[in-house]
């Protein structure tokens, strides 16, 4: 689902030469670096790049995915990408999994205020509050987010941010297909959001990893209007993959009056917080 050699072309594309100390010159047909300049400017032989950009190279040190890192202006999150792509053919991560633990259900149950989702690496909800429901109009466990975002064009109003949104979604996945690279689940997918979606499929060439843990995230809700809400993740400690998102309005906003007109106006929307993580979708 991923590469080394990928992520490495894609990056080396858009690093401006002059940044790095090489003059313009009108007569240049590369866009960003040529691979010559990224070995000269990491300590590297001419030889031993290529190789790593066909893929013919294996574990390259920690000392040239740093030199790499830096020639090529990754930010953290990328320079941790590199470093698990590099590590792929060495150590093959499981792709996580399991039944949520019954007090982490009672914990989520008891953010009223506010909506709150448990999600897993493919952005698949696997527990969410009855304001949650109440936002997305419907129960929210087995919702896969990039495919309501992508995929649901009857849905893509409730996206105040639509286009963030959706780099926010392509970079999250790349991460994981970054981290478990042998999940099926994951590669089915990106392969039915690459097939539905060609703003997907364009995000995706473009190799872009983003590891989001808190921001605005705004939604044109039917009944109440704009809701511009703080999203923040919590990573859960028990190497599940999974994160809490809660999504919080600022006191005093009109986005807090717009979700207690929410939860008054409520039905029967099921928080869907009992059982195990649901499987795969078909289409």
């Amino acid at each position: 689902m991923d590469d080394l050699a990928g992520f490495l072309r894609t990056r080396r594309s858009r690093v401006d030469p002059s940044s790095v100390g090489i003059p313009a010159d009108s007569r240049r047909r590369v866009e960003g670096l040529r691979r010559e300049e990224v070995a000269h400017l990491s300590g590297v032989s001419v030889d031993y790049y290529v190789r790593l950009e066909q893929g013919r190279a294996t574990q390259p040190s920690e000392q040239v995915l740093d030199a790499l890192a830096r020639v090529l202006g990754l930010d953290e999150t990328e320079r941790g990408h590199l470093g698990r792509l590099a590590r792929q053919r060495r150590r093959r991560a499981k792709s996580p999994g399991g039944r949520l633990r019954p007090e982490l259900l009672r914990v989520l149950d008891l953010v009223g205020d506010a909506p709150a989702l448990i999600m897993d690496h493919r952005l698949d909800v696997v527990a969410g509050n009855r304001l949650a429901g109440l936002l997305y109009g419907r129960q929210p466990r087995g919702l896969n987010t990039a495919r309501h975002i992508f995929l649901e064009e009857t849905e893509r109003g409730l996206y105040a941010d639509w286009e963030t949104c959706t780099l926010d979604a392509v970079g999250h996945l790349r991460l994981a297909a970054g981290k478990y690279p042998d999940d099926p689940r994951l590669a089915s997918l990106i392969g039915e959001l690459a097939m539905g979606s060609e703003r997907f499929r364009r995000l995706w060439a473009r190799a872009d990893v983003r590891a989001r843990t808190h921001g605005r995230k705004a939604y044109r809700h039917p009944l109440v209007g704009l809701l511009e809400l703080h999203q923040e993740n919590f990573a859960l400690p028990d190497k599940s993959g999974m994160e809490l998102l809660v999504l919080t309005a600022a006191p005093g906003s009109a986005t807090e009056d717009g979700l207690r007109l929410l939860a008054s106006l409520g039905g029967d929307v099921t928080s869907g917080t009992e059982g195990r993580a649901p499987g795969p979708r078909t289409t």
